[in-house]
C-alpha cells in the first residue's frame, strides 16, 4: 500500500475542514461511549466493530483537520503512519488501527469470535490523545503533510 495507490483509488487532498474534523471526533467519543455499554454484552462481533469505529471516525478526525478525504480504510491507516513517521502522531497508532481493523474483519465478516482485548482506560487515552493533535497540530505541519500527499 502506498500513497500514490491511495491516489489513484481516489483518495484526494480536500479543503482543510475544522468542523468536520470536530464532527468525526464527536462521533469517535460517541461511538467510544457505545463500545463502553456493550463491553459486557458478550458479542465480540459488535465489541471489535466498535472498538474499531472509535479508533477509526478518530484517525478519520485528523484526516480532515489536515484536508485529505480516502474512502478506503487502508488508506486512512497509510496517512496515520505518514503522521508517524512526521512526529506528528506520537504512539503507533497504524498498528492498532491495523490490528482492529483484522479483529473486526474476522469477526464481523469471517464470525470467528475472536475474544476481544477491551481496555475502557486505553481507548479513551487514544481518543484523547488524538484530540490533543486536532487542538495543536499546526498550519505548517498541516502543509508539510498536504505536499507529501501531492507529491507521492
Amino acid at each position: 500500500m502506498s500513497l500514490n495507490w491511495c491516489k489513484k483509488q481516489g483518495m484526494k487532498l480536500i479543503e482543510p475542514n475544522d468542523n468536520l474534523a470536530e464532527e468525526y471526533f464527536k462521533n469517535s467519543e460517541e461511538t467510544l461511549r457505545i463500545t463502553n455499554l456493550i463491553k459486557d454484552s458478550g458479542s465480540n462481533m459488535w465489541l471489535a466493530t466498535q472498538k474499531y469505529y472509535t479508533e477509526y471516525l478518530a484517525a478519520y478526525s485528523l484526516l480532515m483537520k489536515i484536508g485529505i478525504k480516502s474512502e478506503i480504510h487502508s488508506c486512512t491507516i497509510e496517512v496515520i503512519e505518514l503522521l508517524e513517521k512526521e512526529k506528528i502522531i506520537d504512539f503507533n497508532f497504524s498498528r492498532i488501527l491495523n490490528e482492529d481493523k483484522q479483529l473486526k474483519i474476522d469477526n464481523q465478516y469471517y464470525l470467528k469470535n475472536i475474544p476481544v482485548k477491551f481496555d475502557h482506560k486505553q481507548l479513551s487515552e487514544i481518543v484523547l490523545k488524538v484530540k490533543q493533535i486536532l487542538d495543536t497540530i499546526t498550519d505548517e505541519q498541516i502543509k508539510k503533510i498536504r505536499d507529501i500527499v501531492k507529491k507521492n
